[in-house]
């Protein structure tokens, strides 16, 4: 490694910033306003703030090739399910109807209608064949959303299953077999509109988490 290497100096004064001033202020808002409604939650059967797990799919979707608007939905996709305090009408007069679309598309019930109808919740199996059936034909931009956020669930499923053995899936509605199930299904409808790179990523943890099932 040559010398200095590590810290080697820069002229930036000609060199553009990545994020223009209003960028910045697009994603500023919309992790404050992620933090702000997740504050009080965390990762489902662990300590860790909800909010690392938004922070982490903003970055992949940036990662993957996507604008300012999808990094922020990112940072938003859970708020429509998770907390009913937030509605469609006050994400689109706080971000606009292009960053609320895509929330709703990444989004398999809306917290805030939730009983709205006097019916029960739907299964966990009706959620899911429903948006399966929704992310077949969402716009592509909303797709690489999604994807991301599947990629970083399988991650940590199979990360604390690996670490810490089948007591680690206990903290989920649905059973191994049935995960398995669902992310292959994502593979299978969203595969071909994401990038190769991306659905490499997946297809390897998933991969990874059918191996490590089969031998519990």
């Amino acid at each position: 490694m040559p010398s200095g290497w590590l810290t080697r100096r820069v002229d930036s004064s000609n060199i553009a910033p990545m994020l223009n001033p209003p960028d910045q202020e697009r994603l500023t808002e919309a992790c404050r306003f992620a933090i702000e409604h997740h504050a009080a939650q965390v990762r489902k059967g662990t300590e860790i703030p909800y909010v690392s797990h938004l922070l982490q799919v903003s970055g992949l979707v940036l990662e993957h090739g996507g604008d300012i608007d999808q990094a922020a939905a990112a940072l938003l996709h859970d708020t429509l399910e998770d907390c009913p305090e937030v509605t469609v009408s006050e994400l689109e007069r706080r971000f606009g109807p292009a960053v609320a679309r895509m929330v709703v598309d990444c989004s398999d019930t809306i917290a805030s209608e939730d009983g709205a109808s006097g019916g029960p919740k739907p299964t966990w199996q009706e959620r899911k064949d429903s948006y399966l059936t929704h992310l077949a034909t969402a716009d592509p931009r909303s797709v690489l959303i999604a994807f991301c956020d599947k990629v970083h669930n399988l991650g940590t499923i199979t990360d604390d299953l690996l670490e810490h053995g089948p007591r680690s899936l206990d903290r989920f509605t649905a059973g191994p077999e049935r995960q398995c199930w669902y992310f292959g299904r994502v593979l299978e409808v969203a595969g071909a509109r994401v990038s190769a790179k991306l659905r490499r990523r997946l297809e390897a943890l998933l991969s990874t988490f059918r191996d490590a099932i089969s031998d519990l």
